[in-house]
């Protein structure tokens, strides 16, 4: 097990890192903040692979603009022991609580997006495959009330009568109280396999991947393609996920995890939920600068549980002062939840072709909440096909460097 680092040895690990063979370039950033002044290090690295495979498969649903687990993980393991609790308030996916439950720490999350609990909490307590089964086998799909004629352009109509009537049943058994880690694990791989590229999704063929496009969109994408919806049963599909998804989970991981987690819906400016002085560690990255709508991409997601997406409030700030404002109330809420000596990692990419460095802007932002930046992390890796396969470069929106500003809490 790797020993937990102080502010000092971190950074000094950060310098010295050559864990891939390649050694650290450093650039000195001078800050100044309402008449204070510091200089921290730009240290520039690949600290952490860029081959998604090396993560548990408990990581493998699809989400717009995540990090990789490897990044949560680079800074729990050197900054954190085994017990210890780890928040992120912009969760997503949840990312950072799921490597954290997975590297035997107590996981703490918050987004405003109701979504992302649904996403999260089910993998943190798995149901074998034999209850997903069982329960899919009592659960009668051949009746729907809802009509939803729109869906039509994603899927055939067998599907999405499958599609609603599971919707139904997940809601009543929510409304009634009754709903488990079965029924709740069952939504969470629907809710990711309703749109997609390939046969192991409910609808024809879409883009982006794993993403909803607008029923406008997809009639276009359908007339472009010659293409009708064909039916795709959902049951044998949500198995196949299941089955994915728990490959790597084994029963002596979960006899061995018994870690309470605490998952809360709100503006991670005031999040009421997450006591203060609770976490050693917070790994976590905001919105950025209108690079990702979340709300268009998780449209269809919002719908299967519910929700009507256009009324999450959603931070999608263009203007950098209103963004760094923002980020100001986050990074204070952040001091207040860290213990004494904590630390806070805390990252943003390139945007606008990197002539914004938001980091900077970060740095200003913790300065103003109290706390003291220590490095900023910025980890270099060849852009992936994941990223391409939305449209993205090297030299057009989206990022293709972590940069991180780690802070500590005094």
């Amino acid at each position: 097990m790797r020993e937990m680092l102080d502010s000092k040895a971190f950074n000094q690990s950060i310098i010295d890192f050559d864990g891939l063979e390649t050694s650290t370039h450093l650039v000195p950033f001078e800050w100044e903040v309402d008449g204070q002044t510091g200089t921290i290090m730009k240290a520039f690295n690949e600290y952490w692979t860029s081959r998604q495979r090396q993560a548990h498969s408990l990581h493998e649903i699809s989400y717009r603009a995540c990090f990789k687990p490897q990044l949560p993980r680079f800074f729990i393991e050197r900054l954190t022991q085994p017990g210890d609790a780890i928040y992120d308030p912009f969760m997503g996916r949840g990312t950072t609580p799921m490597e954290a439950f997975l590297l035997g720490r107590k996981p703490l999350g918050n987004d405003i997006n109701p979504l992302s609990r649904v996403l999260l909490q089910p993998r943190l307590n798995p149901p074998t495959i034999k209850e997903i089964e069982k329960r899919l086998n009592e659960i009668d799909l051949s009746q729907a009330e809802e009509e939803y004629s729109g869906l039509l352009a994603f899927f055939h109509e067998n599907t999405l009568r499958e599609i609603i009537a599971l919707k139904e049943y997940l809601l009543k058994r929510e409304e009634s109280g009754e709903i488990d880690n079965v029924d709740a694990w069952i939504r969470m791989v629907a809710i990711n396999r309703l749109t997609g590229h390939s046969q192991g999704f409910f609808s024809t063929y879409t883009l982006p991947p794993n993403q909803a496009v607008s029923i406008k969109r997809q009639e276009k994408i359908n007339a472009e393609r010659n293409q009708v919806p064909k039916y795709r049963e959902i049951k044998p599909r949500i198995i196949k996920k299941s089955k994915s998804l728990l490959k790597d989970w084994t029963a002596l991981e979960s006899s061995e995890m018994n870690l309470s987690c605490v998952l809360t819906t709100g503006d991670s400016r005031f999040v009421s939920g997450i006591e203060d002085n609770s976490a050693q560690l917070v790994v976590t990255s905001p919105p950025f600068l209108d690079v990702v709508n979340y709300q268009s991409d998780n449209w269809m997601r919002c719908w299967f549980i519910g929700i009507d997406s256009s009324n999450i409030n959603i931070s999608q700030l263009k203007n950098i002062g209103k963004w760094e404002t923002t980020m100001t109330g986050v990074l204070t809420d952040l001091r207040r939840i860290v213990k004494p000596g904590g630390h806070i990692a805390f990252e943003v990419g390139e945007v606008r072709g990197g002539k914004i460095l938001l980091e900077e802007n970060v740095v200003r932002c913790g300065v103003m909440a109290g706390l003291e930046p220590i490095i900023i992390v910025i980890n270099e890796q060849e852009f992936t096909k994941t990223a391409n396969a939305w449209g993205v470069d090297n030299q057009s929106k989206g990022t293709n460097t972590n940069r991180i500003v780690v802070f500590r809490k005094n």
